[in-house]
């Protein structure tokens, strides 16, 4: 997408505290560049989208040891991205993912972590803050991006004045101070302002349901068969919390009267929220902690009981607290870092062994061992006791979110086709009010509050794809555009803490600027609007070729069969509550009336005398040994040598790490050439027994992004490297572009991650 450009041939720098806000940069008055150098405004904008600040003749670093294949252009920073224009081609890049939203060159404000300033001569190096000041002329500018990239420009032939205020303009935009300072809201102004223009429609999202209003939640309750269960529209308008949806699904025997007695008893008022529904009549609940008090019991007994009563057999409920059985917040995030310390260091030379140990030493793969773990644990309770489930956190926003959605990926083959999964992300991570504005830090000024929790389920989810590749509809190559579509700040769906704040903040900056407002907010558009960023061919690379859909169809004696899983009956006697101490299952006090119960009394030499972990070894040697039924429960190994490192997301940008013609995606390419055989042929077949489906566009459109008609005998293209369909070329700063160690400098100067403490702030 290509957008509209930009009309005036004077932009002034906007926004709050800006220390070079009185400047005023024209196009026209730029110096002339070097040869073949793009101008600025042949720069593509967004709607809404302005050019803050510019400095031309500007060298973008390949390599570190040689200025040979460095690319000379004009550097822009905009209120969306920075962006670096060059007519030179990058060397040795033979294939890039395009993103319509961001060029070859650009990077998105919000997936700038640091801006580094530096001066050859004085030898001084400083990390820009959003209102910091730069007495130095800056020869070399670094930025150092959330998604593990290096990217170096330099000054050398450019004016020192504009190359001081473009570094000084990204760090102050990269660093909005208030949240309508992000490039959506400017979006979703010039929007409603230009109707007729608009980039979003009614289809928009291939129909994903964004769980906003109250048919949303009562279709996934028909769907999932959850009789006992209803829709409450207690917090219309947000009058009970504003980090809960306006409609959330609660057991059936809870008025909303009730609810709202015992909804301040809660922390953040957030009631128990139902996740799902198992067919045997097991429910999972997510809830957070309930305020210490004289009520404490009463409300917790009230609260089980009606959990437990919307089990058809009147069954138990199983409550894990997650706080304790799981890393914490902070935790996650040190993890992360070290992590991004190890893909930057100049460690590609140490010896497998060493680097393997040291990637062991960051715990993120331990982390992510544990979540799975977890996970699989409780599902256990779900699918072989028929017990229901609550997830107990102290908000329940958190680690709720991750334990719950990757649950429902074990148990329910619906969240593992597209559509299902991004209905389930918004279902338990942006309905739900997960903190993403905090959480991913789009402010620059929440560092204590910064966790990737988001991508921590991401690469639980990318291990689950690793393992049962057949079981899952989409790509890696997805999960990696997901996770990097929450750093564009165009997109409604990861740029709020909750929908009370996307409404709220969408309302006064609507009443401030005279806007009308169709909805309760302005529209910004959802990331599931893939149409956005990517042509239909590129979107191809998110089909699973090897993905089994749920009813496997054949033409047999020219009848089309369709072969179905059989459900298997599960009976329960489990009437209590349990919960895990000391890696030992306890039986709390019986809350429940008892008065003519048919149902029988748990053995407590079953559940009371066998440990967590034996029970739970048990359950796993015991679906291991069955046939693997991929539209049922699927279940992990979760042993060190089984949990790897999700390379395609965390070393893309690395040439050292780089199989040249090698690694999955040469695998990737055969299946995907057998699998478009295999369409060919059922497309035929289709001809054949219904001719008038011949012409149909859904029938006839190909999945697959390899085709043997656009390769024919030719084999797998030399473009082809592990990192495909990204290239590490000009994104990551190497002595070499072709695989050598870091350079000198990357090795004095990041050598860790920078921050305020490892690099003086010198004026």
């Amino acid at each position: 997408m290509s957008g509209k450009p930009g009309s005036s041939s004077s932009v002034r720098a906007v926004g709050p505290g800006f220390a070079g806000s009185d400047c005023c940069l024209s196009p026209q008055s730029c110096s002339p560049g070097r040869a073949g150098r793009r101008r600025p405004s042949e720069a593509a904008l967004l709607p809404g989208e302005l050019v803050v600040s510019e400095s031309s003749n500007v060298r973008k670093c390949i390599a570190t040891d040689t200025c040979a294949h460095d690319l000379y252009g004009t550097l822009l920073c905009t209120n969306f991205k920075i962006s670096f224009l060059t007519n030179n081609v990058t060397p040795f890049q033979k294939y890039q993912y395009r993103n319509l939203l961001l060029a070859e060159h650009d990077v998105a404000l919000t997936c700038v972590e640091q801006v580094v300033a530096v001066n050859d001569a004085k030898k001084k190096r400083k990390v820009l803050g959003p209102t910091q000041h730069l007495k130095f002329k800056p020869t070399e500018l670094i930025i150092y991006c959330k998604d593990f990239r290096i990217i170096r420009f330099r000054f050398d032939e450019s004016d020192p004045e504009s190359a001081r205020k473009i570094c000084l303009v990204i760090a102050h935009y990269s660093q909005p101070k208030d949240l309508r300072l992000l490039f959506g809201f400017a979006f979703a102004r010039e929007q409603s302002q230009d109707s007729a223009d608009r980039v979003n429609g009614p289809d928009s999202g291939w129909q994903t349901p964004l769980f906003e209003t109250y048919a949303d939640w009562d279709r996934e309750i028909k769907r999932t068969g959850a009789s006992e269960w209803r829709v409450s529209s207690v917090n219309e308008n947000y009058i009970t919390s504003t980090s809960l949806p306006e409609y959330f699904v609660v057991p059936s025997s809870l008025a909303d009267e009730d609810l709202k007695q015992l909804a301040p008893s809660f922390n953040g008022a957030r009631i128990p929220m139902w996740c799902w529904h198992h067919w045997t009549g097991c429910a999972l609940v997510r809830m957070a902690n309930i305020k210490p008090g004289m009520q404490l019991r009463k409300h917790d007994r009230r609260i089980l009981q009606a959990i437990a009563q919307s089990h058809p057999e009147k069954s138990g409920v199983f409550k894990s607290d997650l706080d304790k059985s799981l890393p914490r917040v902070l935790e996650v995030q040190a993890a992360l870092v070290r992590l991004k310390q190890l893909c930057i260091h100049d460690s590609f030379e140490e010896t497998e062994e060493k680097w393997l140990s040291s990637l062991e030493n960051t715990r993120w793969l331990e982390y992510v061992r544990l979540f799975l773990k977890h996970s699989a644990e409780l599902t256990q309770w779900m699918y072989n006791k028929n017990i229901s489930v609550i997830l107990q956190e102290e908000e329940g926003r958190d680690l709720s979110c991750v334990v719950a959605s990757v649950m429902q990926l074990m148990l329910d083959p619906h969240f593992r086709t597209t559509r299902g999964f991004q209905s389930l992300v918004q279902k338990e991570w942006v309905a739900a009010g997960h903190r993403f504005l905090d959480r991913c830090n789009h402010l620059g000024h929440s560092d204590k509050e910064e966790c990737p929790l988001f991508l921590l389920f991401l690469d639980c989810v990318w291990q689950l794809l690793q393992q049962f590749p057949a079981a899952f509809e989409f790509t890696e190559t997805y999960l990696t555009v997901l996770y990097d579509s929450t750093r564009i700040s165009l997109f409604g769906t990861f740029l709020f803490n909750s929908h009370h704040q996307k409404v709220q903040q969408s309302q006064d900056l609507a009443s401030n600027g005279n806007l009308q407002c169709e909805g309760k907010c302005l529209e910004l558009p959802p990331v599931w609007n893939w149409s956005l960023q990517f042509t239909d061919k590129d979107l191809t690379l998110f089909n699973n070729p090897l993905y089994i859909g749920k009813s496997v169809s054949c033409v047999q004696n020219g009848t089309i069969k369709s072969f179905k899983r059989p459900k298997k009956n599960i009976s329960s006697c489990i009437c209590s509550v349990y919960t895990v101490k000391n890696g030992r299952l306890s039986n709390q006090p019986d809350f429940f009336t008892r008065k003519n119960s048919t149902t029988q009394r748990p053995s407590r030499d079953l559940e009371l005398n066998e440990s967590l972990d034996q029970y739970v070894e048990h359950c796993f040697r015991d679906w291991f040994s069955k046939p693997l039924d991929l539209h049922g429960l699927i279940l992990p190994y979760m042993g060190s040598p089984h949990t790897r490192l999700w390379r395609q997301c965390y070393l893309r940008w690395i040439p050292e790490a780089q199989i040249t013609n090698g690694g999955f995606i040469s695998a990737f390419h055969q299946i995907s050439l057998l699998a478009d055989n295999i369409e060919t042929l059922q497309g035929r077949l289709r001809q054949y027994h219904h001719p008038l489906l011949t012409g149909s566009p859904h029938v006839n459109k190909p999945r697959m992004y390899f085709r043997n008609e656009d390769f024919g005998e030719a084999g797998m293209p030399d473009c082809f490297s592990s990192s495909f369909p990204y290239s590490p070329i000009g994104n990551l700063c190497r002595r070499s572009i072709l695989g050598t160690p870091l350079g000198k400098f990357l090795l004095t100067a990041a050598r860790m991650w920078p921050s305020t403490e490892t690099l003086a702030n010198e004026d």
